[in-house]
């Protein structure tokens, strides 16, 4: 067959994903936290957009009807450079500011910035350098112990030997030893050991219960033994009995195996909900979270007449305003799209939020999308990172959404339910007999008439992160 060149007209539909809809369809997926990052990038880079300290906001229409009726004005340019009041766009930054009418002298608490009353929490190494300073050691003695604290892990455990922080300080390791014999006994008592059994013999000691051989041996050689509650060939090696190693194991639990945990935690990460939910009367109102939210609008430099030097000039200008006003348009489609996601998720889930976590029932994200007609991947990336506040506490979005197991009536109970039901009947349980798999699965059934099979009940316990019956058993 003899090949040729030939010409040829197809016409086919392609769907391309434009700049404008990829930052519409990330600001759907973003946190709160993000969301008001992103925002705020925008109003320093973008010119022609700027926050509004009303609802209102200035719309393409009336844009273009600005445009038109002050076009080839030079006049109106003269008259807002002319009755600009430059102090008042100055503020504090003014040459004389009106605060200083008021305030002839200011005391230094007023005056200090907000970082200089800020206490920062100490960390293990700055409590323990502290310590260091204010100790009788000589210099050379204090520059070993520098190296030492320089070589703790966040938990308190040195990660160096002795011969190589001797090396580091230019020392002898006997005079690194006595060194760390001496920050071994600064706060938090055990700091700097190399590992938890040598932490935990220091805290006795210190405490004078190194008198006791027993708890000494038991510390020294049974530590496996008690962390996997191998307690009846302990009492018989020992020859205690479960009231003598009760009381051993009351001490060893009131030392702390982890000296420099408690530096090394962050601090507390709050969450602030992206709706709220209230009930009033018999009818459930939701609320968007539009708190520190920037109420944005396009800026009055859109009205203005602008000259351009360059044709690359007028293009990024262009440019600059439709990404505005499309950005406007995202966060207002977003909170549509928020808020009709959380009215199917209450008119689905009714009875949780009526009585609680007992009550919820199965949903898929498919269930939402065929109410409010939307596309399953718009469901999932507007509940990605997103949180309610209800009248039963707070929750991810994704948390309405889960499987569900088979009732004998046949309907369906939520697998968010049963786990529920096993947290509560694994708190009530006895300590000394706990409840098995197989009577866990049997409660349940009884409980919600729902057919449940024993790795079930394992599967959803490590879910919640129990462990199993023969690890929570407590012989006394």
């Amino acid at each position: 067959m003899a090949l040729e060149f030939r010409q040829q007209l197809k016409l086919n539909q392609q769907l391309f994903m434009t700049p404008q809809l990829q930052q519409a369809i990330r600001l759907l997926q973003l946190s709160r936290l993000e969301l008001l990052e992103t925002v705020q990038q925008e109003l320093q880079e973008n010119p022609f957009l700027e926050e509004s300290q009303t609802e209102d906001s200035i719309d393409d229409e009336t844009v273009e009807d600005f445009r038109r009726d002050n076009a080839g004005n030079d006049a109106y340019d003269r008259e807002l450079n002319r009755n600009a009041d430059w102090e008042d766009y100055l503020g504090e930054f003014a040459s004389t500011p009106r605060l200083s009418q008021k305030h002839e002298a200011e005391s230094p608490d007023e005056i200090a910035s907000l970082e200089s009353r800020h206490a920062a929490k100490p960390t293990l190494e700055s409590h323990l350098l502290w310590q260091l300073h204010l100790s009788a050691m000589n210099g050379a003695e204090k520059g070993i112990g520098e190296e030492i604290i320089g070589n703790l892990s966040s938990s308190g455990y040195l990660r160096a030997t002795l011969k190589e922080i001797a090396d580091l300080s230019s020392s002898t390791v006997e005079e690194a030893r006595r060194v760390l014999e001496r920050i071994q006994l600064f706060d938090p008592v055990g700091v700097a050991a190399h590992d938890a059994k040598e932490c935990l013999l220091i805290q006795i000691k210190n405490l004078g219960y190194d008198r006791d051989p027993v708890l000494v041996e038991i510390v020294q050689s049974h530590l496996e033994d008690l962390e996997a509650r191998r307690y009846k060939p302990l009492l018989r090696k020992l020859r205690l009995d479960f009231e003598d190693l009760k009381e051993y194991l009351n001490i060893i639990q009131s030392l702390d195996p982890l000296p420099g945990a408690s530096f090394g935690g962050g601090d507390p990460v709050y969450i602030s909900p992206d709706a709220y939910i209230y009930k009033i009367d018999d009818e459930f109102v939701i609320l968007l979270n539009d708190e520190d939210l920037p109420q944005l609008r396009l800026s009055s430099l859109c009205g203005v007449k602008i000259k351009y030097s360059s044709e690359k000039e007028k293009e990024y200008c262009g440019e600059k305003m439709r990404a505005a006003s499309w950005l406007i348009k995202s966060l207002q489609q977003r909170q549509r799209t928020l808020y009709k996601v959380m009215e199917s998720i209450v008119r689905h889930q009714r009875g949780f939020f009526e009585h609680g976590i007992t009550k919820l029932v199965p949903l898929v994200l498919k269930d939402i999308a065929d109410d409010i007609d939307m596309h399953e991947s718009t469901i999932s990336r507007i509940t990605t990172n997103k949180y309610v506040a209800t009248p039963h506490g707070m929750f991810e979005l994704k948390f309405f959404f889960n499987s569900g197991l088979e009732l004998e009536d046949g309907n369906q109970v939520a697998s968010e339910s049963v786990k529920i039901l096993i947290k509560n009947f694994i708190a009530a349980e006895n300590s000394c007999t706990p409840l098995s798999d197989e009577r866990l699965a049997e409660m349940i059934k009884e409980a919600l008439q729902v057919n449940i099979a024993r790795r079930t009940v394992a599967k959803y316990r490590t879910a919640l992160n129990i462990p199993s019956s023969s690890k929570r058993k407590k012989y006394f």
